[in-house]
């Protein structure tokens, strides 16, 4: 049994990817390796933000008690968190939950792509905005599959046209779904648009950040 960090978890709505729209319940755990400049959670990243400490076995419990079929595990950084592989096989053990770890892309996941029922993975590529694009493990790339998203986080030109070359130079579309999405505040979300138009973006996808939009941006539990 092991003991993880919890500063979070509730049901909402997946408010990002391809389930957007629909019920989730999110267990989000304690700390991250990254210091994105934009980060809406980096009250989740440091060693004193309050957490309860739950096993696999109470959190598996919990998800079951909501009665919610599709979970995300966040931070924070996920795969930071010990023996987080224990977690990820109890869930994905039940046939009855859809289960997504989102991952910053620093982090190797060739271990977690090697179990008998894997998560989806939502992954992100930081871009320069970021200041943390030094950190990206591109060989995880290899290792996405179709049921995996690759996320790019825009807050200017400058991160478009990186986002662009990246997922040209990996060959994503069609190895796994794209996303394109906005520093909220940060850049128009039609700029995002012509500059998909004027590149041709074929298979790639434009997101909102549904939560922002229904409850106040920096609100929690949402």
């Amino acid at each position: 049994m092991t003991l993880y960090k919890v500063v979070e978890k509730f049901v909402s709505i997946n408010g990002e990817g391809p389930l957007a729209g629909q019920l989730a319940v999110f267990i989000r755990l304690q700390g991250c390796n990254l210091a994105c400049s934009y980060c809406d959670t980096a009250w989740a990243n440091t060693e004193n933000a309050a957490f309860a400490l739950m096993s696999e076995y109470d959190l598996y419990r919990y998800i079951k008690e909501t009665g919610i079929k599709n979970v995300t595990l966040t931070g924070g950084e996920p795969l930071l968190q010990p023996d987080i592989i224990d977690l990820l096989k109890l869930l994905t053990s039940d046939v009855d939950l859809g289960v997504e770890i989102e991952t910053n892309g620093s982090i190797d996941i060739t271990p977690f792509t090697r179990m008998d029922n894997p998560p989806v993975f939502t992954m992100d590529y930081k871009l320069p905005g970021s200041l943390m694009e030094f950190c990206m493990l591109v060989s995880n790339f290899d290792l996405l599959t179709k049921k995996d998203t690759v996320k790019f986080v825009i807050g200017s030109l400058e991160d478009f046209n990186v986002a662009r070359d990246i997922i040209h130079k990996h060959a994503l579309v069609g190895k796994c779904k794209v996303y394109l999405s906005a520093v909220f505040g940060k850049i128009d979300l039609k700029d995002i648009v012509e500059q998909m138009k004027v590149n041709n973006m074929n298979g790639v996808n434009l997101q909102l950040q549904m939560h922002k939009v229904i409850w106040n941006p920096n609100e929690k539990g949402v």
